[in-house]
């Protein structure tokens, strides 16, 4: 079993992600942003002076955390797509075998058999210039396509390429039962995301909303999963705006002083669900 994290949540410093991750244990990475910049956006350069620092502190990276797929039907896909082929560049940098991705927000308006016939058309473009030794990772995730368990399925029918990341929060922020999407989605899951929501969408730490967190985990071992990555979401961190379209309403941040205190409770709450699993 191999534990990772997004660990800009802890800090946007690079100095202080490695902390974080060395004080709870943990010696894999899901990089999304480093140092205030999000990694489609780091260069050549960057990347190499960001592993060998990660490489020097034991840190090795499991999956780029992209933003690839959020952005709207309508919107630029040329240049996105010119942002995938540079983190295909900085995930071979790194190491990283696996992209976390989305399947696109939908045109209010638009139909939805033309919908996803344009995610398809997308997705199809992003594989064919995916390297064989890359796995695209499509995440469940609310306002895009994929934000229910038969739309994802549609997309793993659709394209065997393409593996999921299974994020019970998020299932729970779209009003859908995380045991019946597993159940759905579990022969296409690559590895999961730790997080977990409430029924008004506020995320908390893993076993104490309604995400069946402790129940998907079990379940994902028992099959030979072998790694989850943590994703607090508990506190306010750089970049997270950009991640939730703008839409920043579900933090627990009454609880916590600041994004380390939060980090460690997210890590401590997988920890003791871990501990319990028989």
């Amino acid at each position: 079993m191999k534990l990772c994290a997004f660990a800009d949540e802890a800090s946007p410093s690079l100095a202080g992600q490695i902390a974080a991750l060395s004080r709870n244990g943990i010696s894999s990475l899901e990089i999304r942003g480093v140092n205030g910049k999000n990694i489609k956006d780091i260069t050549v350069c960057e990347a190499k002076d960001i592993q060998n620092t990660l490489e020097a502190n034991g840190i090795s990276v499991w999956s780029m955390g992209s933003p690839i797929g959020k952005i709207a039907l309508d919107g630029d896909f040329e240049a996105h797509l010119d942002d995938f082929k540079r983190i295909l560049e900085t995930a071979d940098i790194f190491g990283a075998k696996h992209i976390r991705m989305f399947s696109f927000f939908p045109v209010e308006g638009m139909e939805q058999e033309k919908t996803k016939a344009l995610v398809f058309e997308r997705i199809e473009r992003l594989l064919s210039v995916t390297p064989e030794h890359i796995l695209l990772c499509h995440e469940n995730e609310k306002d895009i396509f994929g934000e229910n368990a038969e739309n994802c399925l549609a997309l793993h029918e659709a394209f065997p390429r393409l593996r999921a990341v299974f994020d019970p929060a998020n299932f729970v922020q779209c009003g859908v039962d995380t045991k019946k999407a597993w159940k759905v989605l579990k022969n296409y899951v690559e590895y999961l995301h730790i997080k977990d929501a409430v029924l008004d969408g506020t995320v908390v730490p893993a076993g104490r909303g309604l995400g069946n967190v402790p129940y998907i985990v079990k379940e994902y071992l028992s099959r030979g999963g072998e790694v989850m990555t943590l994703e607090p979401h508990l506190f306010d961190f750089t970049g997270l705006s950009a991640l939730e379209n703008g839409k920043v309403t579900s933090l627990g941040i009454s609880h916590y002083r600041d994004n380390d205190e939060a980090f460690d409770a997210a890590s401590e709450a997988l920890k003791t669900i871990l501990s319990e699993i028989k």
